[in-house]
């Protein structure tokens, strides 16, 4: 699976596409929808759409792709290829939602969250297979928060098509699973290949599941805090988890508009910010904050 472009940027979203096979431009088709890594702390999550002719649903059951939380990550990325060699009939497109967006997202003057961005990324996936002139005829979507309302909204949006959205109960196990897998591998491959934009010293993969209540997890976190900076890109600053370890290692904070100015207490100097306190994953060099906007320190005049 090609993730250059994730590679190149890994502050926003990234979707990637098969081509689409031409049995489903003229034969009805059912498209399932599934995600992996909605609840980690660490690293993005992925949606990905898996669409099959429903003549076709014997060949995708003789693929023999197996429940992707069965299996390991070098068996994952062979059934992965050998879906690609079938892909005459078979046709898939993802979206790969980086940690940056998700928090940015949730945290943002007007709260966008994590129901919402998923409910709203199926749709788009949706519509791209559609845009692709997909024969879509019915839609299975794995539940995100009530069914009912998820299924109206999809019913709203795509009126012309059959949609369920009371879990995957229903779908043909064969397209569940090559959408469960897919997004696992995708998620895989992310993780395992992700670029640290902060030059970090020291770094790291030792980060248990990246769920978190994972003591691992915890303790990678903890590890990897800058004092003034906060967490790398590939943290979910938003989840609850960050924030605690956030409010006790970092520097607190005052805003110019949450306090009057009369109540702030004087600042210290800058020089204290970089401090040595507990041990840390520290940026080497300048951190990119500075570099981004060239910034260089300066002599005391």
């Amino acid at each position: 699976m090609d993730l250059s472009e994730l590679e190149r940027d890994n502050t926003g979203r990234c979707r990637l596409s098969s081509p689409v096979p031409a049995v489903c431009l003229k034969e009805p088709c059912v498209l399932g929808v599934d995600e992996a890594g909605r609840g980690p702390v660490l690293g993005p999550m992925v949606y990905a759409i898996c669409y099959c002719p429903l003549s076709r649903l014997a060949d995708l059951e003789a693929l023999k792709v197996a429940d992707s939380k069965t299996l390991t990550e070098n068996e994952r990325e062979r059934l992965f290829a050998k879906m690609e060699e079938d892909g005459d009939f078979v046709g898939w497109a993802l979206d790969i939602l980086s940690p940056n967006l998700i928090s940015t997202s949730m945290l943002g003057r007007v709260k966008y969250n994590l129901n919402s961005l998923s409910h709203d990324t199926a749709a788009g996936l949706i519509q791209y297979a559609l845009d692709q002139h997909v024969n879509v005829s019915q839609v299975f979507v794995d539940t995100v928060g009530m069914p009912e309302t998820y299924q109206a909204r999809l019913q709203q949006r795509f009126p012309g098509d059959r949609s369920d959205s009371q879990g995957q109960s229903r779908l043909p196990v064969s397209c569940g699973q090559c959408c469960q897998h897919l997004c696992q591998v995708a998620r895989d491959q992310a993780v395992r290949d992700w670029q640290f934009v902060e030059n970090l010293q020291d770094l790291d993969s030792d980060y248990g599941s990246g769920y978190p209540n994972d003591p691992k997890t915890k303790a990678w976190l903890r590890r990897h805090v800058d004092r003034v900076f906060g967490f790398p890109q590939f943290v979910r600053f938003s989840w609850s988890t960050a924030q605690a370890i956030l409010e006790k290692e970092a520097e607190d904070v005052t805003w110019e508009d949450s306090a009057a100015e009369e109540d702030l207490e004087q600042p210290g100097r800058i020089t204290s910010y970089f401090s040595q306190g507990p041990k840390t994953c520290r940026p080497q060099g300048p951190h990119r904050y500075f570099q981004e906007r060239g910034l260089e320190a300066a002599n005391s005049l």
